[in-house]
């Protein structure tokens, strides 16, 4: 059983960039799109980079690992600039920015723990608040944020692990990933003897907001959006320039969550994808209608699959929540016109909610494959829309009704998680922490298996016990049934 606090802090420091570079020395700020408004009060994206060394000693950790990820993370941030900085508002800007000067840096947090590494970063079902310990807080106030804070803990002759805050106005999931994949690489040449390491093109980022055309100047119609939102919850009286994070209603007690990590093979994807055409062929046709061509990737059956099983363990079509809201989520920085390069730094994502009966994706035999056409549907509209009239028509989203039951995902296959290396080999386990909120995390499989996927979920004890045995029985019933 682990203890009420795991862990001990060795030391709180901030790591600022490169002071022997011109470059740390000039002040610099990082204007907000709106895509960025979009997430400026949202809750942080939080991970955990969990990475197992058996021979790990403290000696060792603080003669070479510390100092190599602190090196090598002052060196990256010559890069990313504005991410030591803060986020700010003053009386005189009309939106916010951010605003890095030379005596900023980024908040860095060394603990070590006396918990079980191996069941931390297992699969199993823990509860949610065991990951607290290991993920710092952003420092946020009504007048300034920071957007990146970082913890390294030690755990003696098993490993560490690296926690992230990211402020969710500055990174979208892809840039979130580009940041540490790139410090993972100045690391790992630092290891490898090359004191002045270099950064691979694809790692450096594109900060250039005016990249971004908002002829309909979207992001004063966003924070109109988000004042409104936030005088809902705080009062008429409330701060219309504050920066605090506001608090998300779904959130249950973390005392009655618990949360696992799910696995899906490529196999297995192929036979869910199978059974879902299957499905489909057999429903009957509307000759009016040119048919459209369907989308069923590995993201479309792990989510319709996943949501289902959800679905059922949380007894929907018994409870009040009779409608269910899914969200789906793209980034568009190909989509835009012009485009943006594929190193865009920000957030760059446009969503489409399909709104539907719970019972409809719950039937027996076909809600998979209902819920896969609609993903499917959900996808091809965010490709074939342009994404300012997404951004535009997001404006008109009110999911607060207390019969809507709302569903998200976040993360990706294709970022690549596990190819996080700093030098000391590939994490055992990427944990995306901040899906307390009610979102779906998916990543690629770490054991590198074609095609396979993890899928991290958070539910109440007794929701996740309904879901273990669901999943396994639905997949068994998938596999069997030809």
């Amino acid at each position: 059983m682990a203890s009420t606090n795991p862990i001990k802090v060795l030391e709180v420091c901030k790591v600022s960039p490169y002071l022997e570079s011109p470059d740390s020395a000039t002040e610099s700020h990082l204007s907000l799109t709106f895509f960025d408004i979009i997430w400026l009060r949202f809750h942080p994206v939080k991970h955990i980079f969990f990475y197992e060394f058996t021979e790990l000693t403290l000696d060792l950790f603080h003669s070479t690992i510390l100092p190599r990820l602190k090196h090598s993370l002052s060196l990256t941030l010559l890069h990313f600039l504005p991410l030591a900085g803060n986020l700010t508002w003053p009386s005189h800007a009309s939106i916010p920015f951010l605003l890095y000067t030379p005596d900023d840096g980024i908040a860095l947090t060394v603990a070590e723990s006396d918990a079980d590494f191996h069941r931390l970063s297992g699969h199993h079902v823990q509860g949610v608040e065991e990951s607290f310990h290991y993920v710092p807080e952003l420092s946020v106030t009504e007048s300034a944020a920071s957007v990146l804070a970082l913890q390294i803990t030690y755990f003696p002759n098993q490993g560490f692990c690296i926690g992230v805050s990211a402020h969710h106005a500055i990174f979208d999931g892809k840039s979130n990933i580009m940041f540490l994949k790139a410090w993972a690489h100045s690391c790992k040449q630092l290891l490898e003897a090359d004191e002045h390491p270099s950064m691979s093109q694809e790692l450096i980022p594109c900060l250039d907001r005016t990249l971004v055309q908002d002829s309909e100047d979207l992001a004063s119609l966003y924070l109109d959006r988000l004042l409104v939102m936030q005088q809902k919850l705080e009062g008429k009286d409330a701060n219309p320039k504050s920066l605090k994070i506001m608090p998300s209603g779904s959130k249950l007690e973390s005392t009655d969550k618990v949360r696992t990590t799910f696995k899906l093979s490529g196999k297995d994807i192929k036979k869910i994808r199978e059974r879902v055409v299957s499905e489909l062929d057999k429903a009957p046709k509307d000759n009016n209608i040119d048919p459209v061509p369907l989308h069923l990737s590995t993201f479309v059956i792990t989510f319709a699959y996943t949501l289902v099983c959800i679905m059922k363990a949380k007894e929907l079509a018994a409870s009040n929540k009779k409608i269910c809201n899914v969200i789906v989520s793209s980034d568009c920085r190909a989509r835009l016109e012009p485009p943006l390069p594929a190193n865009y730094f920000g957030n760059c994502i446009v969503g489409y909610d399909i709104v539907t009966e719970a019972k409809s994706v719950m039937e027996e035999n076909t809600g998979i494959a209902f819920l896969a056409k609609e993903l499917s549907m959900g996808v091809t509209m965010i490709q074939k829309r342009s994404a300012y009239e997404r951004a535009k028509e997001r404006l008109t989203w009110d999911l607060n009704h207390a019969d809507v039951e709302v569903f998200g995902f976040t993360g990706s296959t294709r970022f690549e998680v596990y190819g996080t290396d700093f030098g000391w080999g590939r994490p055992k386990k990427v944990d995306l922490t901040s899906i307390d909120t009610g979102v779906i995390s998916i990543t690629e499989s770490r054991d590198g298996i074609a095609g396979g996927v993890e899928i991290g979920v958070v539910l109440t004890k007794h929701q996740m016990q309904i879901l273990c045995s669901l999943f396994a029985s639905d997949l068994e019933s998938q596999k069997s049934d030809k």
